[in-house]
């Protein structure tokens, strides 16, 4: 095909959508669901309408094939599990009781049944249900979610492409079941899942297909020679399926390398590949690879994952490289827009000159459109366009906000002593032992308490005005003094004040920070009905006052046990914020650092002894390719360190991480030198304390004994079991006992009964060690 006859077939599309609706009418039809207020069938129907809603809004806008599939009541792994008839044998009874029931049960537990482990989807802060597999594991085929969504589309009169997780990657996201040997692959079960995807497609191409999406986005990393061949493997099988749809084998989120090949020579109708951060990487592969001659090819060239404006000029000169690479080239975001907010003209409280900077994912959606029109018709078609983007980004690039002088002066005069505290860590620790008096397997949480109804009011009104600050502040009073009576009760060892004047853990530093703005309805998604709302990075970092002093200050006035000071750090302020794409992240990085910094030194000198900064996000922001990873790790553990080196010996810092991998990571964790960390342990069955004995960590951790996404409260039994595997890898003087993460999305029963079950377990465990009184 010319180039010509390439451009004029190029059409837009996307691989996802926000799934929750302008009001986050699913969260709230979901939740009611759970409480019995809405039933089946009026939680379908609100899915359903979401569903029609979105694809009238993409096809009004221009997009010519809509997705389908991509829609969840809670995760689309999930959604795969149940696709293929992956059920945990402890939920299979209540998936044939109850099918929805039973999905929400794999996805949260019960009471007597635990949930699947829940993890990071590669760098994103989005989760997904993993899959359990063994070598006993049956794959069945349960086309019916797919079928019906796609038909949905169809009886509107939409182009419709159903997208799936891709069989390579679904098994490379899975683990081994319990009671599975650790060593158990789940690719080896490549050649009895693919017959269940052949099925599935020829499910879809009679329902209507003409083309199924299958997202390989594992492919993106680094893949060992087996892994490539399971890949040839099942594309090979697929492709020669006859009773099938067109298939679209789709990659995002970094450059596909070693995968290319395999794919560009697979018997597959179409690629999707990143052209945005990977743009030159994989625009290179792709002419080393001779392009795709005969194939369908869609370059992702708008970032789906982040909330700036699209360059236009640059890219349609990208997308101009791709023609005569392709038979056809269309247009789509880099990957599903399910990972920015819904509209940018929701926002009211932004000035309207900065508004024109960013782009949801509506807005996204007419870039996608706009390009796609300027690759088939030129840019004579998109005149006007081209011009309000240019001026655009030419208003951000010039405006002050930008840059802050004295930010930029203070950053450039960082030495390389900064990042490192006074004292090893052996010393610190007998100083810390010395100062706090804390007991062998010291107890505590995480940060935060549940947000009530009652805190959620009070906040609301006191934005409408309804009360003014004095009263809003009585009642944050009023909370703290009912959290740290509580924690005394049960028996903690170091407190910590709830958090309840915290709306969000990113969000309430970023509102206090210059630099940063706030949307009011950039609601994002990390994980079944919980939803966020990343602030947006837009200009240099500093901190004008003090954000957390008062508030901890108070809450240490109302016992004589530590409290801990609560941050959040500087790689989770980037990573759970729309960051700036004009500098290099470590920049960023190290601005934020030394408003923390600040905050840190002034909670010491206010009396706090235990300083707790967050970084949940460390492992999620690793580079998916091992190459970027030391750059990464060097600028993301500096600027930790760089917040936390400037306290005394005697001060402890603690840090906290949660639902990712940490295997990759334990050196950097090392790197950190926090006095204690503690992180998610419960539902991967204390995975964690296994890779940080097996690196040799030399400081206190806290791997958690409960699982606080779950609505099950734990038995102090199986609070102490996991406490005594956590004692296999980590010795007593050197073990915390915590929860997995904060509090906030839980209620106070079941808060309660937990906490009071951890701290049994604690004591029961201790009166076990030889060194007990």
């Amino acid at each position: 095909m010319t180039s010509k006859s390439a451009a004029a077939a190029a059409r837009a599309t996307v691989y996802g959508y926000p799934r929750q609706g302008g009001g986050r009418d699913l969260k709230k039809a979901i939740e009611g669901y759970w409480k019995g207020r809405v039933d089946a069938d009026a939680l379908r129907a609100t899915a359903a309408e979401l569903r029609r809603t979105n694809w009238r809004q993409l096809a009004e806008a221009g997009i010519h094939e809509v997705p389908t599939g991509d829609f969840s009541y809670y995760d689309h792994v999930l959604d795969t599990s149940v696709m293929v008839g992956a059920i945990p044998g402890r939920h299979r009874a209540a998936v044939e009781a109850d099918a929805l029931d039973g999905y929400f049960a794999m996805a949260r537990g019960t009471q007597d049944v635990a949930p699947l482990e829940m993890t990071k989807w590669f760098d994103t802060n989005y989760h997904y249900l993993v899959p359990e597999l063994g070598p006993d594991t049956v794959f069945t085929a349960d086309s019916a979610k797919q079928v019906a969504e796609l038909r949905e589309a169809l009886d509107l009169g939409l182009n419709a492409r159903p997208v799936l997780v891709g069989p390579v990657t679904y098994l490379l996201l899975a683990k081994p079941a319990p009671g599975v040997a650790a060593d158990f692959d789940p690719l080896t079960l490549l050649d009895r899942l693919l017959p269940v995807y052949a099925e599935v497609l020829s499910d879809l191409r009679a329902a209507g297909a003409e083309w199924v999406q299958l997202d390989e986005p594992a492919l993106v990393q680094d893949r060992t020679p087996a892994e490539l061949n399971a890949a040839t493997r099942a594309y090979r099988d697929l492709g020669a399926l006859t009773d099938r749809p067109k298939v679209l084998v789709a990659s995002y989120f970094d450059r596909l390398g070693d995968a290319l090949p395999v794919l560009a020579k697979a018997p597959v109708e179409g690629l999707a590949l990143d052209f945005t951060e990977a743009a030159a990487a994989n625009l290179d592969a792709l002419a080393a690879v001779g392009g795709l001659p005969g194939k369908r090819l869609i370059a992702g060239a708008v970032n789906g994952r982040n909330i700036w404006v699209n360059d236009l000029t640059k890219s349609l000169a990208t997308l101009g490289t791709l023609l005569g690479l392709a038979d056809r080239v269309d247009v789509a975001a880099s990957c599903s827009l399910l990972h920015v907010p819904l509209d940018a003209t929701a926002e009211r409280d932004i000035e309207p000159q900065i508004l024109r900077w960013l782009a949801f994912a509506r807005q996204k959606t007419a870039e996608i459109v706009t390009l796609a029109k300027g690759l088939a018709q030129g840019t004579g078609s998109i005149t006007g366009e081209l011009a309000a983007n240019r001026a655009a980004l030419a208003s951000r690039a010039n405006s002050p906000i930008t840059r802050d002088p004295a930010v930029r002066t203070r950053v450039g005069a960082v030495t390389d002593a900064d990042a490192r505290r006074s004292q090893p860590y052996g010393e610190r620790a007998a100083a810390q032992r010395a100062h706090l008096g804390l007991p062998l397997l010291p107890t505590t949480t995480i940060g935060s308490f549940p947000q009530t109804a009652e805190l959620r009011v009070a906040r609301a009104d006191l934005r409408a005005g309804r009360i003014d600050t004095a009263g809003y502040e009585e009642r944050i009073k009023a909370e703290i003094q009912e959290v740290i009576s509580f924690q005394e009760k049960t028996g903690l060892d170091v407190l910590v004040h709830g958090e309840a004047e915290r709306n969000d853990m990113v969000q309430y530093f970023a509102e206090q920070l210059t630099g940063y703005l706030a949307t009011q309805h950039g609601w994002v998604q990390s994980y079944g009905t919980r939803y966020v709302r990343p602030p947006i990075l837009a200009g240099d970092i500093s901190r004008p006052e003090p954000m957390t002093v008062r508030w901890t200050t108070y809450a240490q006035s109302l016992t004589r046990r530590p409290v801990k000071g609560m941050l959040t750090g500087p790689v989770t302020m980037l990573a759970w914020s729309f960051v700036r794409d004009d500098q290099p992240l470590g920049d960023t990085a190290r601005q934020v650092a030394l408003a923390l910094r600040d905050e840190v030194n002034d909670l010491e000198t206010a009396g706090t002894s235990v300083i707790q900064v967050d970084e949940p996000a460390l492992r999620e922001t690793l580079p998916l390719r091992a190459a970027d990873r030391p750059g990464y790790l060097a600028w993301a553990t500096e600027a930790f360190r760089l917040t936390t080196a400037g306290v005394r010996p005697d001060t402890q810092i603690h840090t906290h991480m949660c639902y990712a991998e940490f295997g990759d990571i334990v050196q950097a964790i090392d790197d950190l030198d926090a006095d204690v960390i503690s992180l998610e342990a419960a539902r991967s069955h204390m995975q964690v304390a296994r890779e940080l004995a097996a690196h040799g960590y030399p400081r206190e951790a806290g791997p958690g004994v409960y699982d606080i996404h779950s609505p099950r409260v734990p038995s102090a039994d199986e609070a102490a079991a996991l406490l005594r595997k956590g004692l296999e890898a980590i010795p007593a003087e050197r073990l915390w006992v915590n929860p997995d993460c904060g509090l906030k999305t839980r209620g106070w029963p079941e808060t309660r009964a937990s906490l009071d079950n951890l701290v049994a377990a604690a004591h029961a465990v201790r009166a076990e060690l030889p060194t007990a009184d």
